[in-house]
């Protein structure tokens, strides 16, 4: 079971989060909370750790300090899958499908502890392994039907596009129904039509109380979706607030511009 959170108790809260590789710090003494029902988004300059950062939250990297609280409980050094169990779901600026299977396909791999995964239910319990796969395929086609991949199910994930990767992304973390999705760069290198289908995505998936914590470079984005907005620069928060607010910041002005005259 899950803790409940109070009504003022962040979903995710980051508390002297720190990892080093040898003399470089990548991360240094991160504090951040990302509300419930929030579009948080998270920009800053190249190198400033926030893929870093979204690999601790995910469990990919172990941190060389700090906690992460995910809905009440600890999960900082937990395996992946554990936290993707946990309703922590994320995706990557640069898509990993299984290119040689369909759309379709890659979708009906996310369910966790299906019974078809050990062999010996293909014999032994035939019926309620074939239920588990009408029920995982009935849902994948929901899912693409609301990313709008509904009539790629059957092409290879290796024939789409950049953004309808970026779609297949999102697609298969949805396979979960998380509570949570961190957004590595969705609108890199995607052209501006799908950039509009995957931001009105992310807007009904808002809509219908999913989280999301998002590093975005595309400031059109940030400002349409994001709210707080956190900025980070040589690893570590440099201001959380309105957009707006980041724009004006002299912090942020000089993390991405370097030193202002007065």
């Amino acid at each position: 079971m899950f803790a409940r959170l109070s009504p003022t108790e962040p979903l995710l809260l980051v508390q002297g989060l720190a990892k080093s590789f040898g003399s470089l710090v990548a991360v240094d003494g991160v504090d951040l909370a990302v509300r419930e029902g929030t579009i948080t988004g998270l920009i800053g300059p190249n190198g400033a750790g926030k893929t870093t950062l979204f690999n601790l939250i995910a469990g990919t990297l172990a941190p060389s300090a700090g906690t992460i609280v995910f809905r009440g409980e600890r999960i900082e050094g937990e395996p992946p899958d554990r936290i993707f169990r946990r309703g922590l779901a994320r995706t990557f600026q640069i898509p990993r499908p299984f290119p040689q299977m369909t759309v379709l396909e890659n979708l009906m791999l996310v369910p966790l502890a299906q019974s078809g995964e050990r062999f010996w239910n293909n014999w032994l319990r035939p019926g309620a392994v074939a239920r588990e796969e009408r029920a995982a395929r009935a849902r994948a086609m929901e899912v693409l039907d609301f990313c709008a991949l509904a009539e790629k199910a059957q092409t290879p994930a290796g024939q789409l596009s950049g953004g309808q990767l970026k779609l297949l992304e999102l697609a298969r973390v949805l396979m979960i129904e998380p509570k949570l999705i961190l957004l590595d760069e969705p609108a890199a290198g995607v052209n501006p039509a799908l950039i509009e289908t995957l931001l009105e995505r992310i807007l009904a998936l808002h809509r219908r109380g999913v989280t999301f914590f998002i590093i975005e470079h595309n400031m059109d984005v940030v400002m349409r979706a994001c709210d707080p907005v956190v900025v980070m620069a040589q690893g570590r928060v440099i201001y959380a607030g309105s957009g707006e607010g980041a724009r004006r910041d002299r912090r942020v002005l000089d993390a991405y511009f370097g030193d202002l005259p007065e």
